[in-house]
C-alpha cells in the first residue's frame, strides 16, 4: 500500500527528527505509531503526504513510485489521502456540512473549484456526516459543536475523500477518554468497512493495544518496535518511554492503572 525506504528528516540546526527509517503498510492495516512527545511520529506521518520533505529517502505508493517524483504525482497521492488531525483545522464559521465538503476539493480543477459543490458532493457530505452520527449537524456552524463532533467533522471530511489511505495525527490528544475511544472505534470501524488503510499516531498504550492490527514504537526518530499490539511487552515499551523496568515497576505500584498507562504517565508527567 505505502512503503518508506531510508526515510530521513534533519530540520534546521542540525535537528535529527527521523532517522533512516524503512517500513511497508499494508493495504486495510489499522496501523498506530505510538511513542512520546518529540519521537518522531508526526514527522513520519507527514512524510507519508508529502507534507514534510525528507532529507533523504523516499516514500513510495505501488504503480505510482516516489510520491515526490512531480506536483502530479503528489497532488494524486494527496487526492487519496485523507488527514486527521489533532486541531481538527476545520474553519469555524462554516457549517460541518461545508467543512467536510472540503474534502472534494482535491478530486475538482481549480475552476471548478470556484462552484457551489455538486449535488454528488452534497450527497457524499451528507453521507459522510451520516456515518459520524453527525447528519442532524450538518448546517450547524462547527464552532458550536464539541471537542469530539468536531474530530468526528474532521473524520467525515476524510471519508468523503473516498481515500485508500487515512493519515490520523494524534487525533484523540485533545479529547477525554471516553470520547477518545469513541472516535478511535469510529475511525477504525469505518476504515475496515469500507478497506481504507490507516496509520494514526498515538501517545495512549491503552488505546494502542486496543485498536492496532500493527503498533510501531518510536523514539528518539527511530523504530524500536514493529509488531502486533499482543507483543508489546514491559521491556518493549521501557524502551519506546525512555524508561528504566524499576521505575516502571515503581509507578504500577503507585497507581491503580495498567502497566502501559502506568509507563505513559511515568513518560509525560
Amino acid at each position: 500500500m505505502l512503503s518508506v525506504e531510508n526515510l530521513e528528516v534533519t530540520y534546521p540546526g542540525g535537528i535529527k527528527a527521523l532517522r533512516p527509517t524503512t517500513l511497508t503498510f499494508r493495504e486495510g492495516e489499522f496501523a498506530v505509531l505510538l511513542g512520546p512527545s518529540g519521537a518522531g511520529k508526526s514527522t513520519l506521518l507527514r512524510c507519508l503526504n508529502g507534507l514534510v520533505r525528507p532529507t533523504n529517502g523516499r516514500v513510495s505508493v505501488p504503480g505510482v513510485g516516489d510520491i515526490a517524483a512531480s506536483r502530479a504525482v503528489l497532488r494524486r497521492h494527496r487526492a487519496a489521502t485523507g488527514m486527521v488531525f489533532q486541531h481538527h483545522q476545520l474553519i469555524g464559521r462554516m457549517t460541518a456540512l461545508a467543512n467536510v465538503l472540503m474534502g472534494r476539493l482535491g478530486h475538482q480543477n481549480t475552476l471548478r473549484s470556484l462552484w457551489p459543490s455538486s449535488r454528488c458532493d452534497q450527497r457524499l457530505g451528507l453521507e459522510a456526516l451520516e456515518r459520524v452520527d453527525l447528519l442532524d449537524r450538518a448546517l450547524t456552524r462547527v464552532d458550536l459543536l464539541s471537542g469530539g463532533q468536531q474530530q468526528r467533522v474532521g473524520i467525515a471530511r476524510a471519508v468523503a475523500q473516498r481515500p485508500r489511505l487515512i493519515l490520523a495525527d494524534e487525533p484523540v490528544a485533545s479529547l477525554d477518554p471516553a470520547t477518545a475511544t469513541r472516535v478511535l472505534d469510529l475511525l477504525r470501524t469505518i476504515c475496515r468497512t469500507d478497506g481504507i488503510s490507516a496509520v494514526v499516531s498515538l501517545h495512549q498504550v491503552d488505546l494502542a493495544r486496543q485498536f492496532a492490527d500493527r503498533v510501531v514504537g518510536v523514539r528518539g526518530g527511530e523504530v524500536v518496535f514493529d509488531g502486533a499490539p499482543a507483543r508489546l511487552s514491559d521491556g518493549d515499551l521501557s524502551r519506546i518511554y525512555d524508561a528504566q523496568p524499576a521505575e516502571v515497576l515503581a509507578a504500577v505500584d503507585e497507581a491503580p492503572r495498567t502497566r502501559q498507562g502506568a509507563i505513559y504517565a511515568l513518560r509525560t508527567a
